[in-house]
């Protein structure tokens, strides 16, 4: 039996098990990872999503690894990502509800195999997809974005999570994780884009002026983080509510990481006045001192920012998928606006010598 034939079988196999055998099944946009999505239609009209996630992935890290074992064992465990891992969802989604937010509900789950039946939020709900039918809903929809996270962020952060005989380590976004996702800027703007060359001595720059923004971060208190936390990945529900995705990756981060995914997002343009009404709403919501977030947004959406640039760069170099160059340009310009802030001053002096062009047209 081939390995499609097989996996056919056994996702014919859950969702007769699960009372979805004879539904129809719509198979939606891919996303960049291993995982698929499908929604399903039974014959009385009522759907379902099916989340569909082979364990193709490299392992997710453990508590207690060490370095060197995260490093052979591949990305996600360097990274301290979920992979394929469904109960990772199922798991974090528990916490999110216990905490009074709103992640779809699990109607059932295989982990050995790798399936979800979940509760569908419905088309084009997503807060881009509303934005873009009426951009005057921006400002509202993205103060609700920011209400959930301070309500996340104040929530005790957990070691792990347990439901009905699993658990799921919380780990630490840990220093190994940040200079890995770091260098993929590093490591792949060079490959993109031509007027970038980095030198041995420029490496040992980069590594130096890396560790100095790594080493504050570290420093900066911890919260639930659910690290891929922008308007893709939220959904306006009946009732006011604000839906959940994608969460299945959270790490015990900071603050400043979510709220530069929402406010600093490639994929679409947000303003400044929304970015700065979204802030607001988060600090009078928290008590933050602005100060301090701003700093840390500085610091963390820098260290973010270099991220996102790298893995644009491989998607395309390595991947095959140019599409994610059209967002380049405003993830540059991004990365030079985070490089205004003092405290990211010895980096900003660093990408002005390697790509002095990013920071045209930045006042």
């Amino acid at each position: 039996m081939s390995s499609d034939t097989s996996r056919i079988s056994k996702r014919s196999e859950f969702l007769e098990t699960t009372g979805w055998g004879q539904a129809e099944i719509g198979w939606l946009q891919q996303d960049a990872s291993t995982r698929r999505y499908a929604r399903l239609v039974n014959s009385s009209g009522q759907t379902a999503i099916l989340m569909d996630a082979p364990r193709i992935e490299p392992p997710p890290c453990t508590p207690g690894m060490s370095e060197q074992e995260r490093h052979a064992a591949g990305w996600n465990a360097q990274s301290r990502l979920a992979g394929s891992r469904v109960e990772a969802f199922v798991l974090v989604a528990k916490h999110l509800q216990r905490i009074g937010l709103r992640p779809p509900e699990i109607y059932a789950d295989d982990d050995q195999n790798g399936f979800i039946l979940l509760e569908d939020f419905g088309e084009n709900r997503e807060l881009a997809r509303l934005i873009e039918q009426d951009p005057a809903r921006e400002h509202d929809l993205y103060k609700k974005a920011a209400l959930v996270l301070a309500k996340l962020h104040q929530a005790a952060l957990p070691d792990t999570i347990e439901a009905a005989g699993r658990v799921w380590p919380i780990l630490s976004f840990d220093a190994f994780a940040l200079r890995a996702n770091t260098d993929l800027f590093a490591d792949w703007l060079p490959e993109y884009d031509s007027r970038v060359e980095i030198s041995e001595q420029a490496r040992a720059h980069w590594d130096a002026v890396r560790d100095g923004l790594i080493s504050r971060t570290n420093a900066f208190p911890r919260v639930f983080t659910l690290r891929d936390y922008h308007a893709e990945n939220l959904v306006y529900l009946p009732g006011n509510e604000i839906g959940l995705l994608d969460f299945q990756d959270a790490v015990a981060g900071w603050d400043a990481w979510d709220l530069a995914m929402l406010t600093q997002d490639a994929r679409r343009y947000v303003s400044p006045e929304t970015a700065q009404l979204t802030l607001r709403a988060y600090l009078d919501h928290t008590g933050t001192s602005e100060t301090a977030l701003t700093e840390r947004l500085a610091i963390i959406g820098t260290l973010n920012a270099l991220r996102i640039t790298g893995v644009f760069a491989r998607l395309i170099e390595r991947d095959r998928k140019p599409k994610y160059a059209a967002f380049m340009t405003r993830q540059q310009t991004i990365l030079a606006r985070s490089l205004q802030h003092p405290a990211t001053a010895d980096m900003a002096g660093f990408i002005r010598q390697i790509a002095p062009f990013m920071f045209e047209g930045i006042s």
